[in-house]
């Protein structure tokens, strides 16, 4: 008997129409059309851009084969349950069932890394996900699942349109790997839209496949390709990639090799670039010259949000390139230099940078491995002024005495608790008054703003980025619930 899954969620650009096929024994196809859906606002700026006309190639050897993912008696297997029938496919593949998998089942987050999985857990894990309408996130990382058990979890995410994310990093996939990842993004057949592949052992032809299928993939929204191995050629394919996707708002490049020439490609792509808000450059080898190029992105680019190049062998000459893009830049809101050779100059440069620039909307400059002087702070303070969302963080200053750093270190939690206590309302309540919204959640720099102009609590900023560490949801906003208190 054919068995019938649970319904997928429509999709958008889906244009599933609920029709069903019979494909494989047991594995209903569901038929779908190339029909784009209406985007939300968040995403209106995706329909600037024209679909680039698909392209009919041959089914590769595992698209046209029958999935594997089949257990003969259906009938049987799907009536007894999600935990029957993941202990039948253990038996069926010849593998230990994973505890931990039977008891979370039903969870939205499936956390099986480092649970040395092999291909042949993985391909029970995935006959079971077939059907599972519960699992939005599954992570498989360092569980050596080889080629046989990621052949396995992109048949299953052909059925399974409820898994939206999945972190498969660290398996050494290696080429092939990328080329089964390659044919799966092509098809654009899964509700996937982040995806980490970080430390694959991926290479120059990885790269290149990949950015291949990411040219005509905009589904995936968020990229990790970090800890790999990729140099200038593969800058050189992701530059063209980010020239043509407009999909891509994540991309983490961290822990690679791209050096002058990959530096340039990538930059050249993130000119052309509409929708990629945060890049991760961590520990790579951009150089003053490749923040030359960055100074032209940040002149030009109006996406990114949040940029990380440090540890890039940036020194002053490269600090000088970017403030000039800085000085002309209104969407930036982060940038780490952290671990780069720039000194006090270098700086200064980038802190009056932004000062020149009324529209800046920078929230965090990370150069904490910068010693500076009192008069740099006192310079800052004059940014600080015109730039009250601003946060330096830098290294130490020379020259103060231990009687000006002491009350730096006065927490603020307790400064705040104890205006609260006299006002008879909660911590929450104090935040919540700041916001003009009114809500428990708001931006942080707009919160760090407020947090800095109000009189109520006397903050300095040592002591606001202390709450803010606090109350951080790592969204880019504050969550006033995080600080659990109690009605005086």
């Amino acid at each position: 008997m054919n068995v019938q899954f649970p319904p997928k969620p429509p999709l958008p650009g889906d244009g599933w129409d609920g029709r069903v096929t019979t494909g494989s024994p047991g594995i209903p196809l569901y038929e779908t059309e190339n029909v784009p859906a209406p985007e939300s606002s968040e995403e209106a700026l995706y329909c600037e851009a024209e679909t680039l006309p698909t392209v009919e190639k041959e089914k590769s050897a595992w698209e046209s084969s029958e999935t594997d993912l089949e257990i003969e008696d259906t009938e049987k297997f799907f009536t007894t349950g999600q935990k029957e029938l993941y202990l039948e496919a253990c038996k069926l593949v010849g593998t230990v069932p994973v505890s931990y998998f039977i008891r979370n089942m039903e969870e939205p987050h499936m956390n099986l890394n480092h649970h040395g999985l092999g291909p042949k857990g993985t391909k029970a894990i995935a006959i079971a996900l077939v059907s599972n309408t519960a699992i939005t996130k599954l992570e498989v990382e360092d569980n050596d699942i080889t080629d046989e058990g990621l052949l396995s979890l992109v048949q299953m995410l052909q059925e399974n349109y409820y898994l939206q994310e999945m972190n498969i990093s660290n398996n050494s996939l290696g080429l092939e790997g990328a080329r089964i990842i390659s044919e799966f993004l092509q098809r654009d057949a899964s509700s996937i839209w982040n995806l980490e592949l970080s430390g694959n052992n991926l290479k120059e032809e990885s790269a290149e496949l990949l950015c291949q299928a990411l040219s005509t993939n905009y589904r995936i929204r968020k990229l990790n390709l970090s800890h790999n191995q990729f140099s200038d050629l593969g800058g050189e394919h992701l530059g063209q990639m980010l020239a043509i996707n407009v999909g891509l708002t994540s991309l983490d490049l961290s822990w690679n090799q791209f050096h002058i020439r990959g530096a340039m490609a990538l930059c050249n792509g993130l000119r052309a670039n509409l929708t990629l808000k945060k890049l991760d450059l961590f520990m790579n080898g951009f150089g003053n010259e490749g923040a030359l190029a960055l100074g032209d992105v940040l002149r030009l680019n109006s996406s990114l949000v949040y940029l990380d190049v440090g540890s890039n062998s940036i020194g002053n000459d490269g600090a000088s390139k970017i403030s000039r893009g800085l000085e002309a830049n209104e969407t930036l809101k982060v940038l780490k230099l952290f671990l780069n050779p720039i000194s006090m100059d270098g700086a200064l440069l980038l802190i009056l940078s932004i000062k020149r620039n009324p529209k800046s909307r920078m929230e965090e400059l990370d150069i904490s491995n910068v010693l500076v002087t009192e008069q740099f702070v006192k310079t800052l303070d004059g940014v600080y002024a015109l730039h009250p969302q601003l946060d330096v963080v830098y290294k130490s200053v020379l020259g103060l005495t231990a009687k000006k750093t002491l009350p730096l270190w006065t927490n603020p939690m307790k400064l705040i608790q104890s205006y609260a206590d006299q006002q008879k309302i909660t911590v929450v309540d104090f935040f919540k008054s700041l916001n003009p919204a009114g809500t428990m959640r708001m931006p942080v720099g707009e919160f760090q703003k407020i947090l800095i102009q109000q009189n109520k609590v006397p903050l300095n900023r040592y002591q606001v980025r202390e709450v803010i560490k606090r109350l951080d949801e790592k969204t880019g906003k504050v969550n006033f619930s995080l600080v659990a208190v109690s009605r005086p």
